[in-house]
């Protein structure tokens, strides 16, 4: 048996050389790395697969975040409404433009934030909602734009971990994840469902004033060359990136399919143990996995790592400090018991080996090795 990992973008990668590798030979040979039409090329791609007007790509996910709040007419001191239980690119970006974010408490079983929590903390200085799709399964979109409409609040989706998921309306209407709210923002870090070989992002809306400002925040506040008509950042995906996300999109409903039959055979295999929760797929939403989190007691989960990295099955947690109580963001007044729901969940949540090339042998070998913890625990 091959060596199990988190994450084998290699062998993803094998799988898919041949196009790969000829995609960036044409952006070699053309020398244009940054703005080459690869990257337009892909963008109107991008556009096709996920049904949406516009796909503005950048460097980065957290400089889609920090753009789509920079187009969208915040200013200082205006709060944003977030979950405190993602990575911290999400708060960052809020922060550092000067907007307080405001945390609002997750569900206990799927991870996402609480359309009831979010409510709890709309204020008047409340101007936005940003709702992250947490390890590839939609947040209550449809409870979400309620609110946000009622109150007038501007929404941007941090869609990183879930892009192709979709997304079901109760009249019928389905979306793909990040094409919900005003703005959806996803990263193509490279172990992400769709990932590229460095860093590359991009920005989704419908809205062409939107699509509009972000390209130019995106490009130092320009549309035209030295003419800058708003402050902006430096955040381009470069062109051999574009390329290699172009070749891999065409995969990215199978990348999914994969992912989701691995985690039907955790479902069952893991399924009768007592001391293990598994992962809630809401009905709203299909669930892409990203991640497969499993969540047990504070006991069990380190002692569970610690027997799996014995038998050569590495496990992640994410996240182990939930926002809130992260020390650069202690300003912000917030302590230990303000999100009980948060704070246990970075205590007990594990996750496991999740990627397209798991085989039934390594799928078998981690299930029974989980099985024997709990035998003995």
């Amino acid at each position: 048996m091959e060596k199990i990992q988190m994450v084998d973008l290699t062998g993803q990668y094998n799988k898919i050389r041949n196009e790969v590798d000829s995609a960036m030979k044409n952006v070699i040979s053309s020398a244009s790395f940054i703005n080459g039409p690869e990257v337009g090329v892909f963008s109107k791609n991008l556009e096709a697969y996920l049904d949406v007007n516009h796909a503005v790509t950048c460097g980065n996910g957290t400089d889609a975040l920090q753009i789509a709040l920079m187009a969208s007419g915040l200013e200082r001191g205006d709060e944003v409404i977030t979950t405190p239980f993602t990575f911290i690119a999400t708060v960052e970006a809020i922060a550092l433009l000067g907007l307080k974010p405001v945390f609002a408490d997750v569900c206990p079983r799927c991870f996402n934030i609480s359309t009831a929590e979010i409510e709890k903390q709309v204020t008047g200085k409340t101007k936005a909602i940003l709702p992250v799709h947490l390890y590839g399964q939609c947040a209550s979109m449809e409870g979400i734009t309620e609110i946000a409409t009622r109150h007038d609040l501007f929404v941007i989706e941090d869609a990183a971990q879930a892009l192709g998921s979709e997304y079901s309306f109760s009249n019928g209407l389905v979306k793909k994840a990040g094409t919900i709210g005003h703005i959806g923002c996803t990263s193509f870090f490279p172990s992400k469902n769709l990932g590229c070989f460095g860093d590359g992002g991009a920005m989704l809306t419908n809205n062409p004033v939107l699509a509009e400002k972000m390209q130019s925040i995106s490009r130092h506040g320009s549309l035209i060359k030295y003419y800058h008509e708003r402050i902006g950042v430096n955040s381009r995906l470069d062109t051999l990136q574009a390329a290699i996300l172009d070749v891999k999109l065409r995969y990215l409903d199978r990348y999914n399919q994969a992912r989701v039959m691995a985690a039907d055979y955790y479902d069952r295999a893991l399924g009768g143990i007592d001391q293990l929760i598994l992962p809630e797929r809401i009905k709203q939403s299909s669930h892409i996995f990203h991640a497969y989190t499993l969540k047990t007691t504070v006991r069990h989960r380190d002692s569970l790592r610690l027997f799996l990295r014995e038998r050569g099955i590495p496990t992640m947690v994410y996240y182990p400090v939930p926002m809130h109580l992260q020390k650069g963001y202690s300003a912000y007044g917030y302590k230990k018991g303000d999100f009980p729901v948060s704070e246990e969940l970075a205590s007990s949540v594990l996750s496991i080996p999740m990627h397209t090339e798991l085989t039934q042998e390594q799928l078998e070998y981690i299930c029974d090795g989980i099985r024997d913890y709990f035998k003995t625990a």
